[in-house]
């Protein structure tokens, strides 16, 4: 039995930059599951687990492309203070979620902070960077 788009699977993950540096890993922690289709992991680290079989790591390396895009300066974006929930100060480096009109929640890097403005960068935070994602499939359903 092979991965299909739409299937839930049971698996273990490790992403690391090119250089060796790790990102996130399972293998030493409880596996994950997803359902292929749902958005539960980045499209393009989906399409790599079609067709896998049970029981077997494989490992992709993936340049900047194939993985998590690259940079693209119209998703910097400059953002009134105003807009920010009262319960939120902006601070250079901190990454926070903001709900869109649509109600889907976006992750934002803020990279500057004006007087009334916040420079936050919209890019994932792995843009541009080539990356090698190791994975096992444990379960099919």
């Amino acid at each position: 039995m092979n991965v299909a788009l739409g299937d839930t699977i049971l698996m273990h993950y490790k992403l690391a930059s090119q250089n060796g540096a790790e990102l996130e890993n399972t293998f030493d922690d409880d596996p994950i599951e997803i359902t292929l289709g749902r958005n539960e992991l980045a499209l393009n680290l989906e399409r790599c687990l079609i067709g896998l079989p049970l029981h077997e790591r494989h490992v992709f390396m993936l340049d900047p492309a194939q993985a998590f895009g690259c940079r693209d300066e119209r998703l910097i974006q400059r953002i009134p203070l105003s807009e920010f929930p009262p319960e939120i100060t902006p601070q250079p480096k901190a990454m926070i979620e903001f709900q869109m009109p649509n109600g889907i929640t976006l992750p934002g890097v803020i990279r500057e902070i004006g007087p009334s403005e916040a420079v936050v960068d919209f890019n994932h935070p792995l843009a541009d960077c080539p990356v090698v994602f190791e994975v096992e499939i444990l379960e099919i359903n």
